[in-house]
């Protein structure tokens, strides 16, 4: 609640046009819509907050991240916490810290990442593709093309990636299909 008294903009009028009763309606009906305008002018401060701000407006804070969207359909503290770790993990996207943090929010539970890559003096680098093996137990709220997807997006193109999920590999499809080929 702001200072502002509850007949703020009737105070203003002068003392004999209070008296009058058409006056002081008339003035109370300018006096109700300028109170949702400030109250909206109140609460820009509060907009950009993860804890206070309205869920479509963390959706789209999430969008301004680079995140595709945030599903409506998560809880509301979900949300809110996909926001908070995007941004705090914003500066380490495409790192194997960055990347494990992220899917560790979806997955709710610990992610292991090994990968290939390091800084190599000129012409010192291995020969060898990159790589990243992202594995956890679960994927979470997601489903597993999304989870991949979600690996995808956060490794550089030339990097491949495979990722397991209680043991599977989800990715690449070419490996998930031999992986049942050989079980049969």
């Amino acid at each position: 609640m702001t200072g502002r008294a509850p007949d703020w903009l009737l105070r203003q009028l002068p003392h004999g046009m209070l008296a009058e009763d058409f006056f002081v309606r008339f003035v109370s009906i300018f006096q109700a819509q300028a109170e949702t305008l400030l109250q909206h002018a109140d609460n820009l401060p509060h907009l950009a907050d993860p804890d206070l701000t309205p869920p479509a407006m963390v959706r789209e804070m999430g969008r301004w991240l680079g995140l595709e969207g945030i599903d409506a359909s998560y809880p509301e503290a979900a949300q809110r916490q996909i926001l908070r770790t995007a941004s705090a993990t914003l500066q380490w996207r495409g790192t194997l810290a960055g990347l494990r943090r992220l899917v560790e929010l979806y997955s709710d539970g610990p992610v292991r990442v090994s990968e290939s890559g390091g800084v190599f003096a000129e012409g010192e680098a291995p020969d060898d593709v990159a790589w990243v093996v992202v594995e956890t137990a679960s994927t979470g709220p997601l489903s597993e093309a999304d989870l991949v997807a979600l690996v995808l997006d956060e490794i550089p193109a030339h990097v491949h990636a495979e990722v397991r999920v209680a043991g599977r590999v989800v990715w690449p499809q070419q490996a998930q299909e031999h992986e049942s080929e050989l079980a049969s």
